[in-house]
């Protein structure tokens, strides 16, 4: 048997998060997932699903995603029902979220204050001292010889490149 589940979409609310008598974090949140067919009007429809998750991962989820966030989730689909208040059964399905990934920075949908460097990690500083030694702390060895620097354009000046034939692979 197999019951999986994939799923890509934006949270339609801020989780919800809530722990169970015995202290197990438990977390409950929408994604909306865009269907890939449009309707006869054109437009993209989307299906409201409803996720739920356990322990540290649901209070990573309260406390990273929000409203819009975009987020991808692997799971199970789960069924289970209940007599409601009004004394009629209800039926509820839902996906268990096994893993949550977040897939954008925090600030892409509008929250925290960090920058996309941060997040990311921001490209490395130059040393403050020399580390090869003694000598102008501008000086470092050439270990790319015959490399051309990625900010070094190889098509300034006349716009050609000094190639033999002998070093095309065709």
């Amino acid at each position: 048997m197999m019951n999986r589940v994939v799923l890509v979409g934006r949270l339609t609310k801020d989780p919800d998060l809530r722990y169970t008598p015995s202290g197990v974090a438990v977390a409950t949140f929408s994604l909306a997932v865009n269907r890939q067919f449009s309707n006869q009007q054109g437009e993209r429809e989307a299906d409201f699903i409803n996720c739920v998750v356990w322990r540290k991962p649901a209070e990573n989820v309260a406390n990273f995603l929000k409203k819009g966030s975009l987020a991808g989730v692997d799971g199970r689909i789960q069924t289970r029902n209940y007599e409601g208040q009004d004394g009629k059964r209800v039926y509820v399905t839902e996906v268990v979220a096994e893993s949550v990934q977040f897939l954008e920075p925090r600030n892409a949908s509008g929250g925290g204050n960090r920058n996309d460097n941060e997040f990311y990690g921001a490209p490395p500083r130059e040393p403050q001292g020399n580390p090869y030694g003694g000598g102008n702390q501008n000086q470092r060895p050439n270990n790319n010889q015959g490399f051309t620097r990625v900010d070094e354009d190889p098509f300034a000046g006349n716009g050609q490149i000094d190639i033999s034939d002998d070093d095309l692979p065709f």
